[in-house]
């Protein structure tokens, strides 16, 4: 295969093995590129679902897991209901069922860094279902404590590998002018795993061994999801990098691709599919995307921007306290004298809903204001709710309506944000060559930051108190501000090789 020529004077060679323009010629085609003068991709609305929909199956078992485990482990402790002779487990123990995904998560996110590349987005989803199914199958059926761990790491397994690789695959296989809507509706779709969640998990508790068929309920899940990666196409954008880097015949590969491409988009695309291909090729040969990538080279260059501003994103998202706000939110709405607040699972069900209906709107307007102004907008919004929850907890303890404003105020916010937008920036940001494990450092940053905050609130409201800590987290918030204000950048409208090229 033709290599790019190591001397800037010298013709690029193309990737059919002639040289047939020169590197001046290049950059004057590529200058509408870098202008954002290009046309809009021609797609079918309908052949845009599936892309979609079964990757982000993958953020719906995930949300799925956090509501069910939440009624689970209700089940699960209760000598009538719990269905075993184990069940008077220590508060360590239960704390090791809810945790078993996160841990589990962080071992699939790590896996990802070195499999991702050579399994490709595709293979990467379908392995990933299959950790799931054998996951939930084995908690369902675990005749011991030990077994039932053991299912629920390897449903985390699941997590880890499904939101390093979905994101990934709606992004490069997404028109890039609804890419950001689409990357976004799978964040609805976790939040809707949750309000799933929840639901079975209140009209299941009172059976005899519920917390089993909770878990089971995601086993048909998971097999859809497997069916429906298995007859999608793989990434044409990865098909091509496989190829430049010398892992297959690059002519086969762009014929393969355009294949892929027309299955994407549908009748739609018309005739302009070998176009589309040639140029994410000519794309690729500008930004080098034949090198190999190694490990030295994620924290150099453009990867290394790209990785500050990805990995920032998904710290931000889970230092400014979100798992801390929604332990309190039971106590808060209690405290207001709503009668639901004493069962956690109708409190549950009444966020969720809220999540919902923000994520939805963040999923409206994603692609018409932009990721800056939604995160600038949000995170400011989790700052005033965080002071006020401060506030709250130091000095206006006979003022309640003011902690419940900001409850919400905070639970709307993050959904309008951090909650969509950080994935969002992450499935997009990163160079082609060194997205795969880019990516897996930021999803292992996410699931590391969640862990530490999770495992550390409890201690640090003892030794500060709750209102210090949320003043804490407000002035983390604040930080946010300034980070996402200075360092993140808007791509709004750009393709992925338009963002490597112009913004990286």
């Amino acid at each position: 295969m033709a290599t790019e020529s190591s001397d800037p004077e010298q013709p690029r060679l193309s990737f059919f093995g002639k040289s047939d323009k020169s590197t001046d010629e290049i950059d004057n085609a590529r200058e509408p590129l870098l202008n954002g003068d290009h046309s809009l991709e021609s797609y079918s609305v309908l052949s845009a679902i599936p892309p979609f929909f079964f990757p982000a199956i993958g953020g719906l078992l995930y949300g799925y897991d956090i509501g069910a485990t939440s009624g689970a482990t209700i089940s699960l402790e209760s000598a009538a209901l719990s269905g075993t002779s184990w069940y008077n487990l220590s508060s360590v123990e239960i704390g090791i069922v809810v945790s078993g995904s996160l841990y589990g998560a962080l071992i699939g996110s790590i896996l990802a860094f070195t499999i991702a590349d050579f399994l490709g987005r595709r293979r990467e989803l379908i392995t990933s279902s299959l950790l799931y199914l054998i996951g939930a199958l084995v908690t369902a059926v675990a005749p011991n404590f030990a077994i039932l761990v053991i299912g629920r790491v390897i449903y985390g397994m699941g997590i880890g590998l499904a939101m390093h690789a979905a994101p990934m695959y709606i992004a490069e296989t997404a028109p890039s002018q609804i890419r950001g809507r689409l990357i976004s509706l799978k964040e609805l779709f976790i939040v809707l795993g949750m309000l799933l969640g929840y639901t079975v998990g209140s009209l299941e508790i009172h059976i005899v061994a519920g917390w089993r068929y909770m878990y089971a309920t995601s086993i048909p899940v998971s097999l859809l999801m497997g069916i429906g990666m298995w007859w999608l196409p793989p990434s044409p954008r990865w098909l091509l990098l496989c190829a430049i880097q010398g892992k297959g015949n690059t002519e086969e590969a762009r014929e393969t691709a355009i294949c892929c491409l027309c299955r994407l988009r549908g009748e739609a695309i018309g005739n302009s599919a070998p176009e589309q291909v040639d140029e994410m090729l000519n794309e690729l040969s500008y930004v080098e995307g034949e090198k190999e990538s190694s490990f030295r080279d994620i924290f150099e260059g453009k990867c290394l921007k790209a990785l500050t501003i990805g990995a920032g994103l998904v710290l931000f998202q889970q230092i400014t306290g979100q798992p801390s706000v929604l332990y309190y939110a039971a106590t808060i709405l209690k405290s207001a004298g709503f009668s639901a607040a004493s069962d956690a699972t109708r409190v549950s069900i009444l966020l969720g809903l809220l999540k919902l209906i923000m994520t939805g709107v963040a999923v409206l307007v994603v692609d018409k204001l932009g990721r800056r102004p939604l995160l600038l907008g949000g995170v400011s919004g989790i700052a005033v709710s965080l002071f006020l929850l401060a506030s709250y907890y130091t000095f206006l303890n006979n003022a309640p309506f003011i902690a419940v404003c900001a409850l919400l105020l905070y639970v709307g916010c993050y959904q309008l944000s951090f909650g969509p937008i950080g994935w969002l920036m992450i499935s997009e940001i990163f160079p082609l060559r060194l997205r795969g494990r880019g990516l897996s450092i930021a999803v292992l940053v996410n699931f590391a930051s969640n862990a530490l905050v999770t495992f550390a609130f409890s201690p640090v409201e003892t030794l500060i108190g709750a209102g210090m800590l949320f003043v804490v987290f407000g002035v983390i918030a604040l930080l946010a501000l300034v980070f996402i204000y200075f360092i993140v950048p808007e791509t709004k409208g750009l393709t992925l090789e338009e963002i490597e090229a112009k913004i990286l």
